[in-house]
């Protein structure tokens, strides 16, 4: 996507080693507000790690050098809890390490939404009622249930509901669909799409393997092999013209027909 107005996010030259072996090498992509950008790659290709060192959450050892410039402050080395808590969220592979499970799905939603709005208890009860009415779930059913109460779709839903609470600039969603049935897969795309093209939604970066999960959601992907990019464009281009022998692979498999998978892909608008 082209603009005239700076990137929302810059990563240049970034290189991380973990326990001395090189996992991602001068990586360089801009990310601007608005844009929906997946990166793509099997286990291994160094996409997580890469959202782990925007956000702040890699793992002791890693040794990271390059720029992370977020709205054109570096944040490069800045652990988590030091990162502006309105720039950031994320939603990861596993919903349940997301949430509290000592707490019910009420509790939490309600916390979340006092504690960006200012908002009386019924109010903020509120709020979650309509919010989970519109991820398709029923209220009454899931308000008072704990995490250990629901499936993996619902709780990635609910994961998806509080990241997207308040007025991020970025949202990093780490292989959120890995987890899920291909109903739930759906579910959850949808309201991501339909989130991340509202007016001043925030930028979404989308960490997968899936390239037909990507496609109908992200307008361009970078393509990464073993920590570099391989290839990268916009999807139109990616699924008609595929350079690498990787992305030629991705698009042979994803449009090939198989258990419980449509054979043709649709792109996203």
């Amino acid at each position: 996507m082209e603009s005239q107005t700076p990137p929302l996010l810059t990563v240049e030259h970034l290189t991380l080693s973990l326990n001395a072996e090189v996992k991602i090498h001068d990586l360089s992509f801009t990310l601007h507000a608005g844009e929906r950008l997946c990166l793509l790659g099997a286990s291994g290709s160094g996409k997580s790690l890469t959202a782990a060192a925007i956000l702040g959450t890699l793992p002791v050892g890693a040794t990271v050098s390059g720029s992370i410039r977020l709205q054109g402050r570096e944040v490069n080395g800045l652990r988590l809890q030091r990162r502006k808590n309105t720039e950031l969220a994320a939603i990861f592979q596993d919903p349940f390490t997301s949430l509290n499970p000592l707490a019910t799905v009420g509790q939490q939603l309600t916390l979340a939404l006092r504690s960006q709005n200012p908002l009386t208890k019924c109010q903020a009860q509120h709020c979650a009622v309509e919010l989970l009415t519109a991820l398709g779930m029923s209220p009454d059913n899931v308000m008072p249930r704990y995490p250990c109460q629901l499936s993996g779709g619902q709780c990635q839903r609910i994961c998806a509901a509080l990241a997207l609470l308040g007025e991020k600039s970025l949202l990093i969603a780490d292989e959120p669909t890995t987890a899920l049935d291909m109903v739930s897969q759906h579910q959850l795309i949808n309201i991501l799409k339909s989130y991340t093209e509202r007016p001043s939604a925030p930028a979404l970066l989308f960490i997968t393997h899936d390239l037909a999960v990507a496609a109908g959601l992200c307008q361009r992907a970078i393509v990464l092999v073993n920590g570099e990019i391989a290839e990268q464009g916009s999807f139109g281009r990616l699924l008609q013209h595929p350079q690498h022998p990787y992305t030629q692979q991705l698009v042979a498999s994803a449009q090939r027909p198989a258990f419980n998978r449509p054979p043709s892909l649709s792109l996203a608008g």
